[in-house]
């Protein structure tokens, strides 16, 4: 679980679409490679239209909606399908605005076999429409405002991150192959890959990792794994196996009587936070309070982000429902 770079951008909450919610990013643009196809870092300028993307039909005039545009392109008829098929059409043909960060048709191609015609299939809605959203930023962001940011937050409420390699910008592992394709309401960027969210859970991604069996046993001993099963969002701060056993000696063991699970209870609930809290965001607050009712303290000590002193070894993991913060002590609530 590595850590995840962060920047300063605004929190969204839930999933829904905010059309006045701002993306802070900052200027520097990129320009177009005229005969490579590549978006590079340069200027401010639009990949021109010998881009991999056929871009004939797609001019800056904004002659119609986001989809609109994406069907006249002819580069994006397996995107328009899915955003059908999601029962999202009607959502990216609203108001707005929207940036959207959308694989070519030979993007959904490379896929392995037999991804495209799964997600599509009316069971696995909910999935494509979490796919589709990582790949909606709710805010009309231009190629000149993003080469400043290493992230930003999009529509299904995850971040995707933002990068420059070798003059070429990258969202998540995806590159960026024309620009600014405007829209009435949005702009379009489109990209080389399907990029993905996470798909698991607060529970399931820290019970995949293998480092918080003895967060699992005592989330189970205190009957909140339900609670953390939930929509959320949530944010936690999850303390290592080797955290818990740092703890004086028979401590974990007395926790997990039955006759203790108030005072679990209120333990690891001092570990959680409602809301999905990025990194930035949580040393920018400085405090933040926990579904126990009292605050954590969030500091930059000695070039190590700490939360009530305990050293945060991993931050900002993505889950459907929150974000996981590894921390190597486990926090106690005031008595």
């Amino acid at each position: 679980m590595a850590l995840i770079r962060v920047a300063a951008v605004s929190l969204l909450a839930g999933l829904a679409f905010n059309a006045t919610a701002q993306c802070q990013y900052s200027t520097t643009a990129r320009k177009a490679e005229a005969n490579s196809g590549q978006c590079s870092v340069q200027t401010a300028s639009e990949c021109s239209a010998t881009s991999t993307v056929t871009l004939a039909s797609m001019d800056n005039h904004r002659t119609g909606n986001i989809i609109e545009v994406a069907q006249r392109a002819g580069s994006f008829t397996t995107l328009v399908a899915a955003v059908q098929a999601a029962g999202l059409a009607d959502v990216l043909s609203g108001e707005g605005p929207f940036t959207v960060l959308a694989p070519t048709d030979e993007a959904f191609e490379a896929l392995p076999a037999g991804t495209v015609a799964h997600l599509l299939e009316p069971e696995n809605k909910a999935l494509l429409q979490s796919i589709l959203l990582y790949h909606v930023i709710p805010a009309e962001v231009a190629s000149t405002q993003v080469v400043k940011v290493t992230s930003a937050q999009t529509a299904g409420g995850q971040r995707v991150d933002i990068d420059v390699r070798n003059g070429q910008v990258f969202v998540d592992d995806a590159r960026v192959i024309a620009t600014d394709v405007e829209a009435t309401n949005g702009v379009i960027h489109a990209i080389d890959r399907v990029i993905m969210p996470a798909t698991e859970d607060i529970l399931a991604t820290a019970g995949e990792a293998g480092s918080f069996t003895t967060l699992a046993a005592a989330l189970d001993a205190a009957r909140l794994v339900g609670a953390l099963r939930g929509d959320g969002p949530f944010t936690v701060f999850a303390p290592t196996d080797e955290a818990f056993a740092a703890l004086p000696a028979g401590t974990v063991q007395e926790l997990l009587k039955p006759e203790n699970r108030s005072t679990l209870q209120a333990i690891l609930k001092y570990h959680v936070i409602s809301g999905r809290i990025y990194a930035d965001d949580a040393v920018e607050a400085g405090v933040a309070a926990t579904l126990q009712g009292d605050d954590v303290r969030i500091r930059i000590s000695n070039g190590r982000l700490t939360v009530n002193g305990a050293n945060v070894i991993a931050s900002d993991i993505e889950t459907t429902n929150g974000i996981i913060h590894v921390i190597d002590a486990v926090i106690l609530p005031p008595r």
